[in-house]
């Protein structure tokens, strides 16, 4: 335990706050830290405006606040990075994210910070997706983009129960912290999804947070439909090394093959059944029944492979990380 001005059931917390043109709402946010935060770094991430300006003034007034300027934009993954390094530094028990657009209601924090300091998981996560009151104020589109990328993100992180990957309300351990590549997290939006990925390979346990949505004059930086295409190349890298990582190279699991045997035969499966087709309607070659059935099965066949893998993926999160 590391000694501070403010102790939380004896754990330092620190508070990272991402910021870049927030200059309407970082004062807002900034004032907002509870009283038992030990550290708040705010980090400006080369904005145009008064955001930087207006950090430093807090800083000036509140003590706990610890200005970091980036000379040039490097994005909210990286803005938090920057934000986690200080931690580190400052040997803090534990770091929360808040954003700098007042969205993260305060009154949260504890939800997220006794997990931890109970011993139940090294990183928690809010979920505003747990029922239809939590979303209140969330548009439909937003709703149906998170959900995407809340599937794509089980797959990829094999975190099976995680529910709402893209908020950026999250607590983690200093532990936590010291085993993941800082240097290697996504520096943009999307860090929140290879953040999980790693956290899985090292095998920390991980806790959703059930909280309502706050919306207010904030307007998201998030273009869903250019998003999810770009996160999703992310996670299929991230996935493709979580199965190297963590089911080859620190120990090994057969459903490696299954997942390599299910994608070849659900792709040649699939090709196979539209090169049928093509017999049938431009070659004009009546041979669709007998290639199709065969295209089918073999489609069939690299499914059933690709649930076994999901099926041995989820054994293995509640046999070594556990689900609270």
């Amino acid at each position: 335990m590391t000694g501070g001005s403010c102790i939380y059931r004896d754990f330092s917390i620190a508070v990272v706050v991402p910021a870049y043109k927030e200059e309407l709402l970082i004062g807002d946010t900034l004032s907002s830290v509870p009283d038992f935060v030990d550290k708040i770094y705010a980090v400006d991430d080369c904005s145009p405006d008064r955001t930087g300006n207006i950090i430093d003034k807090f800083a000036d007034k509140d003590s706990r606040v610890l200005p970091v300027h980036h000379e040039k934009n490097g994005g909210v993954g990286a803005s938090i990075v920057s934000g986690y390094k200080k931690v580190l530094e400052d040997g803090i028990d534990i770091a929360a994210v808040m954003a700098g657009d007042n969205q993260m209601d305060p009154e949260f924090l504890p939800h997220l910070l006794d997990p931890v300091v109970d011993g139940k998981c090294d990183y928690t996560m809010g979920n505003r997706l747990m029922s239809p009151d939590f979303r209140h104020g969330m548009s439909k589109w937003r709703f149906f983009g998170n959900s995407v990328l809340t599937m794509l993100t089980k797959i990829a992180s094999g975190y099976w129960q995680m529910v709402d990957p893209q908020n950026g309300y999250t607590a983690i351990s200093r532990r936590a912290l010291e085993r993941i590549s800082l240097d290697s997290v996504y520096p943009r939006y999307g860090y929140c999804n290879d953040i999980l990925v790693r956290l899985n390979v090292y095998g920390f346990r991980v806790k959703n947070i059930p909280h309502p949505a706050k919306y207010g004059k904030e307007k998201s930086g998030i273009r869903y439909s250019t998003y999810i295409c770009k996160v999703s190349r992310l996670l299929l890298k991230d996935f493709l090394w979580r199965l190297k990582m963590k089911y080859i190279v620190f120990g090994f699991h057969p459903l490696v093959f299954f997942y390599v045997f299910g994608a070849v035969l659900a792709v040649i499966g699939f090709f196979s059944g539209l090169f049928a087709l093509w017999e049938k309607f431009a070659w004009r070659i009546d041979t669709l029944f007998v290639h199709g059935i065969l295209s089918l099965l073999v489609f069939m066949m690299g499914t059933m492979f690709l649930l076994f893998a999901m099926l041995f993926d989820m054994e293995q999160e509640r046999g070594t990380n556990g689900w609270y």
